[in-house]
């Protein structure tokens, strides 16, 4: 959600903002919001003025009181009581008139950043960098979920008859490599100075909007029926939640934080091959970090945090690019986005593994999450960043350290988490 102070002064950048992500159905929303708020100051004018004159009118009862002109001072007090309806109407619809507002604010997106790619959709995204040498071996790689069943590493009949399609069994080594990946990515983030936290698997929907907008919640977001919860979709969720209505010293910030959880998400429309695999499921486990931080330094640590990831998929020798996300690929209340994708050798090509986000202070504003400064409060920034979603993570480590003789060489950074074994192999 923007500052409207930014569409009572300057209605066109937040009009060409829009343009800029193809949502012209939005564009009457801005000049919408612009009359009702003039509706409301005025309303408070009006307000004003009427409770400024009914506290000079009370303070003449008292004195007619005294000097016995009872007839003037109930007629003054039944004026002050009439006062006292029209105040509470002006309030009322003031109230009514505010709720609509945020309403349409809502639905009004974030001011994006001026180095962001102008595109329609993820088909434009931009190429930024690639890290590590995509090869392509001189033997098969098969389908990850073939590799993964040869090694007795999955279980999806199984899971359909539990939880239905969508869901998986992961066994023995497999599995075992699966919470490696995500033990790494934690002490790595460890290292780099976060806090380490796992955060609650559900949180109260005026958590969910304020965190991203209502289409994205109703594509992925499941609710618990009978019960004001949802089911988080990913740990920043809960995490950048843990702060709303709270007031931040200037000297706690920035507050760097690594999180722990699984993901629920309804993923519509996987069919056919992956169905079959893992690449899109309702549940998966991911390590992420957030970031809330002074607004000047909100660009920095964007470009810190998705490095942290090239670097730990790049220690478990795994190819990777930077794709920056366009304007029409940006979530509303998305500053500027980029993805990291994986190298997948039997494929050819680049597939998403994880994004880092700037919000700027959107988050921050609908949650109320404010610094104390010594001007006045203001907003703070945030920022995410996955550092490794499996099974995505997973099927990219498996591609890319395959053999071929059917097994799959684990990684140096993982082998401490796996006993001290190299290989995984068929029985």
């Amino acid at each position: 959600m923007i500052d409207i102070k930014l569409i009572r002064e300057n209605r066109d950048l937040v009009k060409e903002n829009i343009k800029k992500k193809f949502q012209d159905e939005k564009l009457p929303l801005v000049d919408e919001v612009f009359e009702l708020d003039k509706k409301v100051r005025e309303l408070k004018l009006e307000g004003d003025k009427l409770r400024a004159d009914k506290n000079s009118k009370s303070a003449l009862i008292g004195n007619l009181m005294r000097q016995g002109k009872k007839e003037e001072a109930n007629k003054i007090k039944e004026e002050v009581a009439s006062y006292g309806n029209k105040i509470l109407d002006l309030e009322q619809e003031e109230e009514k008139i505010n709720a609509l507002i945020k309403e349409k604010m809502m639905a009004i997106p974030n001011i994006i950043d001026a180095s962001v790619p102008i595109g329609h959709d993820d088909s434009e995204n931009v190429e930024v960098e690639k890290f590590g040498e995509p090869i392509v071996p001189d033997y098969e790689i098969p389908y990850h979920a073939d590799i993964i069943e040869a090694l007795n590493g999955m279980d999806k009949v199984a899971s359909a008859r539990t939880s239905g399609q969508g869901f998986y069994y992961l066994l023995g080594d497999i599995a075992r490599l699966h919470e490696a990946m995500i033990a790494y990515a934690r002490d790595y983030m460890i290292d780099q100075g976060f806090t380490y936290a796992i955060p609650p698997f559900m949180i109260h929907s005026d958590v969910v909007t304020g965190v991203m907008s209502f289409p994205e919640m109703e594509a992925m977001m499941y609710k618990i029926e009978g019960e004001d919860l949802y089911l988080i979709g990913t740990s920043e969720h809960s995490m950048i939640g843990k702060f709303k209505d709270q007031i931040v010293k200037p000297t706690e910030l920035p507050i760097c934080m690594t999180s722990y959880s699984p993901c629920f998400r309804k993923e519509g429309g996987s069919h056919g091959l992956e169905e079959r695999g893992l690449y899109r499921v309702h549940q998966f486990e991911k390590q992420e970090m957030i970031v809330l931080c002074e607004p000047e330094e909100s660009m920095d640590w964007y470009n810190k945090m998705w490095k942290y990831t090239v670097e730990v998929f790049r220690n478990m020798d795994i190819p990777v690019r930077q794709l920056e996300c366009c304007s029409g690929d940006l979530a509303d209340l998305k500053v500027k986005s980029c993805d990291i994708e994986a190298w997948s050798p039997r494929q050819q090509k680049y597939f998403e593994v994880g994004s880092c986000s700037n919000l700027g202070d959107a988050q921050a504003r609908r949650l109320g999450i404010r610094v104390k400064g010594e001007k006045g409060n203001y907003y703070l920034h945030t920022l995410n960043n996955t550092v490794v979603a499996t099974p995505r993570g997973l099927i990219a480590l498996i591609e890319n350290n395959y053999n071929p003789d059917g097994s799959i060489t684990i990684p140096k950074v993982l082998r401490p988490y796996m006993g001290g074994k190299e290989v995984i192999k068929k029985a």
